[in-house]
């Protein structure tokens, strides 16, 4: 149990109304600044107003997973308030607090060092990767059918990056009859990649492969399918960038040749987003236990 835990919970959408949920349910005292239009909150959570935040009495600091951008702003779809975490409110929290969030900017990274707050990624955590791989490749494969007058059985699919959401999306794609090639790196991951069944190649020679792709997706998050890979690419082709912002395309040149290139950063929270809550939720809550006990103070 998480009795006696203050929990402070800055801006989010749809994921974290099952994180508020699961720890409230787990006695820990949970406000939410950020939800003013929010219909409702979780029964046990409590709305309050960004400047009426008790970040000097939190626990921990759970942000959204994409964190906050350069200049500190938070994202937060049940607000039109500007949210924001600056060394302002840095300065407010205990020392001993620990700050949770999805993906974490160099911004993010050195505010907490200078504080010397905790800082935890959780989508570099093994599980919640694994488990966010599901609704990932699941709205991969939505946007891709929504895209594409074709069927994906049968359909010549490249991935590139052979990482937990690779692994998962080329498997799904294999699944449903298409022809999986594989872009890697690592020995090890062309190994995997055959082992799968699945066509390896390494990146490094992604323009010989271009020629022959129906849907590229990417997940490497650098300037991977660059203007030469596109130009490479079958007129028809569909990009399907998964990487987190900016993405690893150059899709200014995918629009000047008239081709489908999608940006999809995100998409646990736009398909599925209390499924991907749960999964925040459940790692988060075993997170703020161990940070409890770590504390030794028998919460």
């Amino acid at each position: 149990m998480l009795t006696g835990m203050q929990v402070l919970l800055l801006g989010g959408d749809a994921r974290q109304l099952e994180v508020a949920r699961k720890l409230s349910e787990l006695d820990a005292s949970v406000e939410m600044a950020g939800f003013d239009q929010l219909d409702e909150a979780p029964e046990g959570a409590v709305r309050v107003a960004f400047a009426d935040a008790r970040f000097a009495e939190a626990d921990a600091l759970v942000l959204p997973v994409p964190g906050c951008d350069e200049e500190g702003r938070v994202s937060a779809a049940f607000s039109e308030a500007e949210l924001t975490f600056t060394e302002r409110e840095a300065a407010l929290l205990p020392r001993h607090c620990v700050v949770y969030v999805g993906m974490a900017r160099s911004y993010l990274r050195e505010l907490c060092s200078a504080r010397g707050l905790g800082l935890v990624e959780l989508l570099e955590l093994d599980d919640v990767a694994i488990y966010n791989s599901i609704p990932t490749a699941e709205g991969a494969l939505m946007m891709a059918i929504q895209n594409t007058d074709t069927t994906i059985h049968g359909s010549r699919c490249a991935v590139l990056g052979m990482g937990r959401t690779g692994l998962t999306l080329a498997r799904v794609l294999q699944g449903l009859g298409a022809s999986v090639s594989a872009g890697v790196r690592r020995e090890a991951h062309f190994a995997r990649a055959a082992e799968m069944g699945i066509s390896p190649f390494y990146i490094r020679d992604l323009a010989q492969q271009a020629g022959n792709i129906d849907l590229l997706f990417n997940t490497i998050p650098t300037m991977i399918v660059t203007a030469q890979i596109i130009a490479k690419l079958p007129a028809h082709a569909v990009i399907i960038d998964l990487a987190s912002k900016p993405g690893g395309t150059d899709f200014r040149y995918a629009e000047k040749r008239g081709m489908t290139a999608l940006l999809a950063p995100g998409l646990p929270g736009i398909v599925a987003p209390k499924t991907a809550g749960r999964i925040i939720a459940d790692c988060l809550s075993r997170l703020l236990l161990e940070q409890s006990l770590k504390r030794g103070d028998g919460r």
